[in-house]
């Protein structure tokens, strides 16, 4: 006869073979090897990883960098590494943000310039360039949905939502480098047509006034003249005066949030239809047709022009953008054509 210590462990054995053994979650964080394209060489390795790591947040990616977590080629690297084609990236587990299940809709863009580096688009009025702030995606993500096959394709700069025009779209990571060097170093030339209401005078006015960024109680951002804020510079031409208005081109010196937006307003001279730093009556009036004028429903500022080095042949290109036809037909009832 068996004792009872083998029969309760023959028990035992029994129980444990009908409970399932625990399996690793599929959400649970794995290391990650990544092995670098040509289109990601020539970034840091903090910027890539922030890029790779979505809804990480952005103190715990500088952590697994200090602490050498993360490796490159096996080895140990500091957050300013520069990556190279063929690096073997392994990135620590770390939880990520579960991927959205939010349908990106598939829409191309009036396209002004396309070659294999660039993409130059005629963004509208009303649409974000890329999602965050409450927008689930802007232009950017559009275009990615809309082309799927394109291995690269990355904002070289910013518009504000309300304002239409040129918006370029770098195709490698060479160009956007080399878009990002040209503009910092203020070799490119961007500029803008707008409307502002009141009695301007000066055929060429320069605005010197620092800008300061802030967020508001509601968690709204916005930029207003402080005298410890950004230096920032923009040249206002007079293209054309109206009864009560100014047709304005804006050459940017200086590329700061809101700057024009923020100068204009600031020297007295509020862009019709700017919904945070405008006149506000003005706005709502210019929203309702009259039998003399025409209605505004957007604001007017138009990014027209841009000129650059070309990243791949080295040629000077300049790009334009019409105004739209709102903003035409606009003016023309300031004309009373």
């Amino acid at each position: 006869m068996k004792d009872l210590a083998t029969i309760n462990r023959g028990e035992h054995q029994k129980q444990m073979q009908n409970v399932p053994h625990e399996q690793p979650s599929a959400s649970q964080p794995k290391v990650q090897m990544l092995t670098i394209s040509e289109e990601e060489a020539g970034q840091r390795i903090d910027n890539f990883l922030l890029r790779i790591c979505k809804g990480v947040p952005k103190s715990h990616v500088y952590r697994v960098l200090r602490s050498g977590e993360v490796r490159v080629n096996k080895g140990r690297i500091d957050q300013l590494y520069r990556l190279v084609e063929g690096d073997v990236v392994r990135i620590p587990p770390i939880r990520m943000a579960e991927p959205s299940t939010q349908v990106v809709p598939k829409l191309e863009f009036p396209i002004v310039f396309e070659d294999s580096h660039l993409l130059i688009i005629d963004k509208p009025a009303g649409v974000a360039v890329h999602g965050g702030s409450g927008v689930s995606y802007g232009v950017i993500e559009q275009l990615r949905s809309s082309r799927p096959e394109a291995k690269f394709l990355e904002l070289v700069h910013r518009l504000d939502r309300e304002t239409s025009g040129l918006l370029l779209i770098a195709k490698k990571r060479t160009a956007l480098t080399n878009l990002h060097e040209q503009m910092r170093d203020g070799l490119t030339d961007k500029r803008y047509f707008t409307l502002v209401y009141g009695d301007w005078k000066n055929a060429r006015q320069h605005v010197k006034l620092p800008l300061h960024k802030y967020t508001t109680a509601d968690g709204e951002r916005r930029v207003r003249v402080q005298a410890d804020g950004m230096a920032s510079h923009t040249v206002f031409s007079l293209k054309k005066k109206f009864k009560e208005y100014a047709l304005l081109e804006a050459e940017l010196k200086t590329g700061r949030t809101h700057q024009i937006r923020v100068h204009l307003s600031a020297s007295g001279f509020p862009i019709a239809g700017d919904d945070k730093y405008g006149d506000f009556p003005l706005n709502k009036a210019l929203q309702k047709a009259t039998s003399e004028r025409g209605s505004l429903k957007r604001m007017f500022l138009h990014a027209h022009q841009i000129t650059f080095t070309h990243p791949e042949t080295g040629k000077l290109t300049t790009v334009n953008a019409h105004l739209p036809k709102e903003c035409e037909d606009f003016l023309r009832s300031l004309s009373g054509a």
